[in-house]
């Protein structure tokens, strides 16, 4: 396809053509470089992906309970999936602060 447009270039282009001075951005190009921010936001990550399962978790028991007609663990269910929900907000919003 490259070669209708730019009969000069070869397939191999940027590996063996002297043209080319630059490949793209360096090894490292767009992680954190501050390592203190990255593990926080890596714990922050796990936290809330961990909350979110439970929160998945709570979902499939309270819909069970639900369709057997166990109303009462399917309500604390879902006051446990807003407390998590709640948790999860709280966590990240801590650490919004600390971030700015």
């Amino acid at each position: 396809m490259t070669d209708a447009r730019y009969p000069q270039i070869k397939p191999t282009s940027g590996y063996g053509d002297p043209r080319i001075r630059s490949t793209g951005p360096g090894p490292g190009a767009g992680g954190e470089t501050d390592p203190e921010r990255s593990s926080m936001l890596s714990g922050r990550l796990a936290l809330v992906l961990s909350i979110l399962v439970g929160q998945l978790w709570a979902i499939g028991v309270g819909l069970n309970a639900w369709m057997m007609g166990n109303t009462a663990v399917a309500w604390w269910t879902a006051a446990f999936g807003v407390a998590s929900f709640l948790v999860a907000l709280w966590a990240w919003r801590l650490g919004e602060r600390r971030d700015r």
